[in-house]
């Protein structure tokens, strides 16, 4: 019965693909509906079972630290491309399924969105689970974040073997209280807290500091043209640098670490992964577009857009682009951006200034700046709130990509800031332009 499944799985991404489309969600609909015990089955026969990532920010990326940490050691079964619906993680078993109905795996690794994560728990109780954070973000999706807390710590008493919780996030520490699994935490040092802010601190609470015992402590992290990070990883320091920018992927970095210690992984195997672990999908990816560099980061609430702004130090972009969509995907409520400090990010000035205090244009960080987008001239007048002058509205995202490359010089660095829908757009229009 199951190679049927994985049959028509297959044979429907192969029509996908040959028309161009790259979703995941549709193979995964058809199998649900005509076969619906196939996930289960498919689960209940690995051995190292079902590890789940969630949360309301990192997922995909740290989905994939993790994925790379453990094929080290195991044959890994994971969704890391972003399909994080039930339906995608029933896509990924039947890509990586052969046609023989075999699908040669030890270990699934699935990233989940948190509302899905809990449907998930309907079709397989994981085995091992990674809470990363809690934040504001769609609130036309999730409501408020003590609803979206409510929905991990139903995860969390469905998880039969580990639980591994970021130590400096309050609210997920309050759902250890009380779980079958065993609990383990990730977290960072008191001197680089406030550099992840929890959605009181980020709006002018007191940053606290966890007393908590961390399996995995991020130590230190550089941000340049790569980000170098020291994490300690039992009672080892181990010094590496990513490939993907900026500060909270450090921090992913010793989320999928504390996720791989609780499985048995010693740190130098650790530290190897997480060294070749490429950029996940849209989230720090860079394009050669003839000798400029064009990083590409998704954004999709106020706590990720903050943290992504921080690459803008390292990079040194000559050009900035920031496109938002407004599509289902993205959230039709975007009031979030009025919550992100464009000023302190793009021009290194508080978001108040004295009068007559304006950043001209070798002020801002973010040099020659485009606003993109369905929602391009909404973003033009929210930097205005802040100061920040716009070069150039253009709602038409490969246009506007296309001019940002154009006004800089070989060798220098364009970065784009995208919501969902506006990423995979681009996403395309790039390797296009790159040649890929």
């Amino acid at each position: 019965m199951d190679i049927l499944a994985i049959w028509l799985g297959k044979l429907t991404l192969v029509l996908l693909r040959a028309t161009g489309r790259r979703g995941t969600a549709l193979p995964g609909l058809l199998v649900e509906k005509i076969f619906p015990a196939f996930l289960a089955r498919r689960l209940s026969r690995l051995p190292g079972g079902v590890v789940v990532v969630t949360g309301t920010n990192g997922k995909t990326t740290t989905t994939k630290m993790l994925a790379t940490v453990l094929s080290q050691k195991f044959r890994v079964l994971t969704n890391d491309t972003g399909g994080n619906f039930v339906r995608g993680t029933i896509t990924a078993v039947l890509q990586q399924s052969d046609w023989l109905g075999r699908t040669p795996a030890d270990i699934a690794v699935f990233e989940l969105d948190e509302a899905h994560a809990v449907l998930f728990c309907q079709v397989h109780q994981p085995e091992h689970l990674l809470l990363l954070n809690v934040l504001r973000d769609q609130l036309d999706r999730f409501g408020e974040i003590d609803t979206t807390a409510q929905l991990l710590g139903k995860v969390a008493a469905q998880t039969s073997r580990h639980v591994v919780i970021n130590r400096d996030d309050p609210r997920l520490v309050k759902l250890a209280a009380g779980l079958s699994a065993e609990v383990s935490y990730f977290g960072v040092v008191p001197g680089l807290r406030v550099l992840f802010p929890t959605d009181e601190e980020m709006y002018g609470g007191t940053v606290a500091i966890s007393e908590l015992p961390a399996a995995v402590e991020l130590v230190s992290v550089e941000l340049a043209m790569t980000t170098e990070l020291s994490l300690r990883i039992g009672d080892s320091i181990e010094h590496l640098t990513l490939r993907a920018e900026g500060a909270h992927n450090a921090q992913n970095a010793a989320a999928a670490a504390a996720l791989a210690v609780a499985l048995g992984l010693d740190p130098a195997t650790i530290a190897s992964g997480l060294r070749a672990v490429e950029p996940a999908f849209g989230r720090g990816q860079s394009f050669d577009l003839d000798g400029r560099r064009v990083v590409l980061q998704l954004v999709k609430n106020p706590a990720g857009f903050r943290q992504s702004l921080r690459t803008i130090d390292g990079l040194s972009p000559a050009a900035t682009v920031i496109a938002i969509n407004d599509d289902y995907a993205d959230g039709r409520d975007m009031s979030w951006l009025w919550d992100v400090d464009f000023a302190a990010g793009l021009s290194g000035h508080p978001s108040t200034h004295e009068a007559g205090d304006t950043p001209d244009a070798q002020q801002v960080k973010s040099g020659w700046l485009v606003t993109s987008g369905t929602r391009a001239a909404d973003m033009a007048v929210r930097l205005q709130y802040d100061e920040i002058p716009t070069a150039l509205v253009e709602p038409d995202l490969t246009d506007a990509v296309r001019q940002a490359v154009s006004h800089v010089k070989p060798g220098e660095t364009v970065v784009v800031f995208s919501t969902y829908t506006a990423m995979w757009s681009l996403h395309r229009a790039l390797l296009r332009m790159a040649g890929g």
